[in-house]
């Protein structure tokens, strides 16, 4: 979804019209008063009741349509009035000033009617219009004071006269801001102070603004908030008047130059009691809010389209505002949030989101504190497994409002379907899930847990109702940094096809129990063996005695016949943190899925482990033309600086040895054959050849270890210019200088 500008939440993006019902006695001016509005004149006949008349919304001043609506009680039935009061947003009772008898049935016929048609939990604004005050020289407002201040219900009491059209605009306009701006709300008249859900709203938005969390809104900060909410910010005197106003009236709402909460919630009273509702409810709708101080659907849950066969991950720009959620509640700077320091992210969600379960779910420091890895971590599980929760936290968090974007949905990257990725046979994906199957106690808690770093000591510390079916880490492949997401899939005779959906899947065994590998055999040929998704066979608790399982055939005969790589020998009993190899592999086998090159496996006949040693050349190589190289001085520009990166690189180094083994044993299975076919002409010449291939080897394994990659004169005699050894020497070099110069060429391209 592409992100815009923020705008302000307008009191028109919540509510789509205002409907005013006029009420009262018969021939208070109810119908006058609508016709001088729309006339903008006295008419001079009046009809028993006006047809109801529809205000365009770029008329208003809140641009919102807004219908008035009249009520004859000559024309229209009991009932009539009844659905009339149900359909309201607000209700203005009409009364004549100079007519006592209309006053008094304001409190005993108006009101109580109109609250017996609503709930009490909801009662609709009414609005006390006193018409026909050209007929008197006095006010009407010592005697309607007294009722309003009985009836909380009643927004304002204004005097017009629609002959002489006075106050005529002024009084819709204070019904439809009734409406829009409701005052119920937001405070209570007769505690004189706001009301607990408008306070926990305002504490909310106070913290989101607060942006180094030091319990102050200093001078930036405030004018951030300014102008997030009424697109204009405050000139430097008029923060200084805000200031010496909440001075004036509380003690400690200034700290620091800065203000505090208390002065924040001071000014919106403030701002209430003088009738300025409309101030707050600006604040309140930016930051989500609706007419009831909840956060609206819209907002938590914006539209995010998801084609099937896609994930979703946080982009760049939300790991940059995550990372600042981090380092804001970090107070102590250790890279990791104690309890406290996590309650204190969580005040601005009305729940707390994270349970125990989490700490084992990502890496956490010594103390089991979640650390900024780990914080990271979570996010990216959370937005895989369940995109709407993570739009639903940064909603909370205030993301779409300190990034200044449209809405959350901006955060997330939502990835191209992965039957694309097997075609171009390269992914744009950053997590990787795999399904971690195996029967009951067969080690994968192990296995999840020593993705976090955790070996056997460790876990046995975990209490079992804090445990986590799900663990996540970074996995660095050929230099790139990639999530790896690991599901415990529990023990089922048959697994769900949301169980079967992954990117790679983990079969675990027990070496130490015979009856652990058949459940994964019959698992793999059940669900995965004619699938696309690679596996690979982990040997669990290879510290313990192993055992011959009780199968037709080894696990390693089984990984042969089904072309996959050998069983990878796996413990967590260990002294330090497990090692993390397997994790590489798996998250390789994600990045690179076997399918793309299984024809070529099942068309060699060859040694398994060759095959395998010159896929990982070739994904070495592809990977070498890929590569981003930085310059050291940091310049980004120095070609010597690129050129010694490159060259002193442990990619280049491991692309290097892989390709002298290969070649080595392809030089001594040519040898084995020249011995076979040279043996009756002359032993001596076999002696030779095979002495000619030594000197290759320690040719090879000299250069590579001390210098360029460079034949040196000093090991070629008169014998190996007259015999082929020589020239596969010589070819094998001119090859390998080519490769490594076009990595060279393509990479400083690739700067340019």
């Amino acid at each position: 979804m592409r992100a815009g500008r923020a705008r302000p939440l307008r009191a028109a993006d919540m509510k789509k019209d205002v409907r005013i019902l006029l009420v009262g006695e018969p021939r208070v001016g109810k119908t006058s008063l609508i016709m001088s509005l729309v006339s903008e004149e006295f008419p001079e006949e009046v009809p028993p009741r006006a047809e109801e008349i529809t205000i365009p919304a770029d008329v208003t001043p809140e641009r919102v349509p807004t219908h008035i609506v009249d009520y004859s009680e000559a024309e229209q039935s009991d009932e009539q009035l009844h659905q009339e009061i149900s359909q309201a947003n607000v209700i203005c009772i009409v009364y004549a000033v100079n007519n006592k008898h209309s006053i008094d049935k304001v409190t005993s016929r108006w009101i109580p009617l109109i609250n017996e048609r609503t709930d009490k939990d909801s009662r609709l604004p009414l609005i006390l219009v006193g018409n026909k005050s050209d007929l008197v020289e006095y006010s009407s407002m010592e005697t309607i004071l007294p009722i309003m201040n009985q009836y909380t219900e009643i927004e304002t009491c204004v005097e017009c006269s629609a002959k002489n059209l006075k106050n005529i605009s002024e009084l819709f306009y204070y019904a439809q801001k009734a409406v829009l701006h409701p005052t119920g709300p937001l405070y209570c008249p007769e505690e004189k102070e706001m009301k607990p859900a408008c306070i926990k709203a305002l504490t909310r938005i106070f913290k989101i603004s607060d942006q180094d969390n030091d319990g102050t809104l200093n001078d930036a900060e405030l004018n951030f908030f300014q102008r997030i909410c009424f697109n204009t910010p405050l000139a430097p005197q008029a923060l200084e008047d805000v200031k010496n106003v909440v001075r004036k009236h509380i003690s400690d709402g200034v700290a620091d130059s800065g203000l505090t909460l208390k002065g924040f919630l001071f000014l919106h009273t403030l701002f209430i009691q003088r009738g300025r509702h409309e101030t707050t409810w600006t604040v309140l709708r930016r930051f989500g809010y609706d007419d009831d101080l909840d956060l609206t659907p819209e907002y938590l849950f914006p539209l995010l389209k998801i084609p099937p066969d896609c994930t979703t991950e946080l982009n760049h720009h939300a790991y940059l505002f995550l990372q600042s959620t981090f380092d804001k509640h970090d107070l102590d700077r250790d890279c990791a949030l104690s309890p406290d320091e996590l309650k204190d992210l969580f005040k601005v969600f009305p729940y707390i989101p994270w349970g125990p379960d989490v700490n084992n779910t990502v890496c956490t420091n010594e103390r089991g504190w979640i650390t900024y890895q780990g914080f990271l971590s979570q996010w990216t599980l959370t937005t895989y497994l369940d995109v709407q929760r993570c739009l639903e936290y940064l909603g909370y968090l205030g993301y779409s409002i300190l990034t200044e974007q449209e809405s959350q949905a901006s955060a997330i990257t939502v990835t191209r379907d992965k039957k694309i990725d097997l075609q171009k046979k390269q992914t744009q994906r950053n997590v990787f899930r795999c399904n971690v199957i195996g029967m009951k106690n067969c080690g994968k808690s192990g296995v999840l847990q020593a993705l976090l770093g955790r070996n056997l000591m460790r876990q046995k510390k975990i209490r079992d109702d804090h445990k986590s079916y799900y663990a996540i880490n970074t996995v660095y492949v050929y230099g790139q940094e990639k999530y790896l997401l690991l599901h415990d899939i529990s023990e089922s005779e048959f697994l769900t096809e949301a169980e079967i959906i992954c990117d790679v899947v983990c079969l675990v065994y027990d070496v130490s129990n015979p009856k652990s590998f058949e459940y994964c055999a019959r698992i793999f040929k059940q669900h995965f063996m004619d699938s696309r998704i690679p596996c690979l066979i982990v040997a669990a608790k290879s510290d313990l005695h192993e055992v011959k399982q009780d199968y037709s055939i080894s696990p390693a005969d089984f990984c042969r016949k089904h072309k996959m790589p050998p069983p990878q020998a796996f413990t967590c009993n260990t002294a330090d943190a497990p090692s993390k190899d397997i994790f590489v592999k798996l998250t390789t086998m994600a990045m690179y899925p076997k399918d793309h090159y299984r024809d070529r496996l099942s068309r060699d006949t060859g040694n398994p482990d060759r095959i395998e040693n010159l896929r990982k050349i070739w994904v070495f190589l592809k990977t070498a033309f890929h590569a981003r190289l930085r310059c050291m001085c940091t310049c980004n520009r120095c070609t010597f600086c690129i050129c010694q990166n490159f060259l002193n690189s442990d990619l280049l180094q491991s692309v290097k040895n892989k390709i002298f083994t290969a070649v080595l044993n392809r030089l001594r299975a040519r040898v084995a054959e020249w011995g076979a076919m040279l043996l009756a002409d002359d032993e001596g010449s076999i002696t030779h050849q095979v002495h000619a291939v030594s000197s290759v080897e320690d040719s090879i394994f000299m250069e590579s270890s001390h210098g360029p990659l460079f034949l040196e004169a000093r090991h070629v005699t008169q014998a190996d210019l007259k015999s082929s050894t020589f020239w596969l020497r010589a070819s094998f070099g001119a090859t390998v200088f080519a490769v490594l110069g076009f990595a060279m060429y393509r990479a400083l391209l690739k700067q340019r």
